[in-house]
């Protein structure tokens, strides 16, 4: 008798937002694995759930204006792969930059480092790519950190203009810049001096 724990998970689903991505472990306090395999089995089945891949679910958002479901989001899909696996990750590469609006190219592969192993996922024409990397890369770094760093690194030095540091610090909030402050002390000396400049510390020369 399982229905109990079958309305539950479906509660819990129903209550959050459309385009929401679910793994399987978000439902580890309501009921066991084969139990709750089963239970977005028959959300799929019923339309409420979609399968983006193995394992991972997304509850679909409909777009009036297409008319249409729209494409899962990488992000959310890549956050929740995390989740599953207790990997810490960070955008790095074009991902970082479009996230913070500092690129509008297409990105064709949504890479992320992680401290994980090395692995891609794919799914419709959208791929995702985990790179390894050291602990001290991203541990113990909060998201907008880690994200700003992996930008700077991908734009490199010389292509740190201030139009960038202006668009960065504007992004950022009093909470994320503190933060920037405080946990990016570990990182290469030209990007914590910029981190600095975006920040609003004082200019390193």
């Amino acid at each position: 008798m399982d229905n109990g724990y079958t309305k539950r998970i479906r509660e819990r689903v129903l209550s959050l937002e459309d385009g929401t991505v679910f793994v399987m472990s978000d439902f580890a306090d309501i009921a066991d694995t084969s139990t709750i395999r089963q239970s977005l089995s028959r959300l799929v089945q019923s339309g409420i759930l979609r399968r983006i891949l193995k394992g991972v679910y997304e509850k679909p958002k409909y777009s009036k204006l297409l008319d249409e479901y729209v494409a899962a989001d990488p992000e959310a899909v890549a956050n929740a792969l995390a989740r599953s696996y207790h990997w810490t990750i960070a955008p790095c590469g074009n991902t970082a930059l479009n996230l913070l609006g500092l690129s509008t190219q297409v990105t064709a592969v949504w890479s992320y480092i992680s401290d994980g192993p090395y692995k891609t996922y794919e799914w419709n024409s959208t791929k995702l790519e985990f790179k390894h990397r050291t602990n001290k890369e991203i541990t113990g770094l909060s998201y907008m950190t880690s994200l700003v760093i992996q930008a700077l690194k991908t734009l490199g030095r010389s292509n740190v203009t201030p139009e960038v540091i202006q668009m960065l610090s504007e992004k950022l909030t009093d909470k994320d810049k503190q933060a920037c402050l405080k946990e990016a002390t570990e990182s290469t000396d030209w990007v914590y001096d910029t981190i600095r400049q975006i920040c609003g510390g004082e200019k390193v020369q």
